[in-house]
């Protein structure tokens, strides 16, 4: 649930600055289309506006707005993200299940983007947690588990009534002087680097519908500019 209020404060955020798109350069498929941002943060925030401009589009026509809207809003968050049952489902290495529907805005707007929702949402989920699954493998290693141990009993009071957690500055003490710090900066690129050469197949699936996306997105936000401009030059006429 945490994950859908932040995801819905993005969105009511205020517009990304698009960078602009000049010129015409071959897409994926061939043809001619808009030249694409150079730099991947622009590339990634050309896709987030796309996204927002379609559940913006797709609220619209359910007689819904993101202006003003609030976390609590069920109505809302039913049309952004579906009701009912999940329809998607992926279980991760480390145990945790990801859900999602398919009814809502926002899995309407990746279908637009993406093309197969169902395929972008398994490789997502799978790419975005290497780096949880490559964790998870640590916990199997000899010297990570000593150092865990005495991580454990720096942080844990020897009397008194025991947190759930130790305060940041307790933990971040035990780290170093547990030498668990070390460890993690020592297994975590090479597991991290294994759980990436095992996932290859997903990785180059996720990058194929990130561009598909990409292309996608220049197409809308061109799209958009030429209908603005055809506004403006109606007006000024």
């Amino acid at each position: 649930m945490f994950r859908r209020f932040a995801l819905l404060a993005g969105l009511c955020a205020a517009a990304l600055v698009v960078p602009a798109l000049g010129g015409c350069a071959p897409t994926d498929a061939g043809r001619a289309g808009p030249s694409l941002p150079s730099s991947q943060r622009e590339r990634d925030d050309l896709i987030k506006a796309a996204q927002q401009t379609l559940v913006e589009r797709c609220l619209t026509r359910r007689g819904l707005s993101l202006e003003g809207a609030r976390d609590e809003d069920r109505q809302l968050q039913g049309a952004l993200f579906g009701k009912g049952r999940p329809e998607l489902a992926v279980t991760l290495p480390t145990g945790y299940t990801v859900r999602a529907h398919t009814d809502g805005c926002l899995a309407a707007a990746q279908r637009e983007l993406y093309g197969d929702e169902r395929r972008w949402f398994r490789t997502q989920v799978v790419v975005d947690n290497l780096r949880a699954e490559a964790r998870q493998r640590m916990k199997d290693d000899p010297d990570y588990r000593v150092a865990h141990g005495h991580w454990v009993r720096c942080a844990t009071p020897a009397e008194g009534p025991r947190p759930a957690r130790p305060d940041p500055e307790t933990a971040a003490r035990c780290e170093r002087e547990s030498g668990l710090d070390e460890v993690r900066a020592r297994l975590e690129p090479v597991l991290l680097a294994r759980v990436r050469t095992e996932r290859h197949d997903q990785l180059t699936t996720y990058r194929q519908l990130r561009t598909r996306a990409l292309h996608r997105a220049a197409d809308l936000y061109a799209a958009r500019t030429a209908s603005d401009n055809r506004q403006k030059g109606s007006t000024s006429s």
